[in-house]
């Protein structure tokens, strides 16, 4: 019986040592804000029946008839941008977050909504010749 008792306590020693040096499966690595971000981002974007170019508050969407914006992974390309947007460019996260872009023309635009269906984002052009519409502040609403 003494035998017994001792192997069955080596044999549980051996079971509690596996059982401890086990890691535990973490699973797959949760996404990064910019993945996550670049999911609802990608594809084209319009006017729609609901949004709108507005330049230090006024709404100057009229000016933009037809505007379309479209994201690749590292591009993008406008349709009717006028001066605001170059006709095709790369584009890149300026950090972590996955609420703010570089465009290769150096703008900086700010992401303050972003739902598969509705992006809106902001930036401040003052670079070009000042005409009415054209430097201020923009807030573009976008949708898909």
């Amino acid at each position: 019986m003494k035998i017994r008792s001792i192997y069955t306590q080596i044999i549980l020693t051996i079971v509690a040592i596996s059982a401890l040096s086990c890691t535990p499966d973490d699973g797959p690595a949760s996404p990064k804000a910019t993945e996550i971000a670049f999911e609802k981002l990608a594809g084209q974007w319009t006017l729609g029946q609901f949004g709108s170019i507005k330049v230090d508050g006024a709404d100057v969407s009229a000016n933009y008839s037809g505007f379309a914006l479209s994201f690749t992974d590292g591009g993008y390309t406008t349709t009717n941008a006028g001066e605001l947007f170059n006709a095709s460019g790369t584009w890149d996260w300026a950090d972590e977050s996955g609420r703010v872009v570089t465009l290769d023309d150096g703008k900086t635009v700010n992401i303050q909504q972003l739902t598969p269906n509705k992006f809106v984002f902001s930036f401040t052009k003052s670079d070009g010749p000042v005409r009415a519409g054209l430097a201020g502040n923009y807030v573009i609403t976008v949708e898909k």
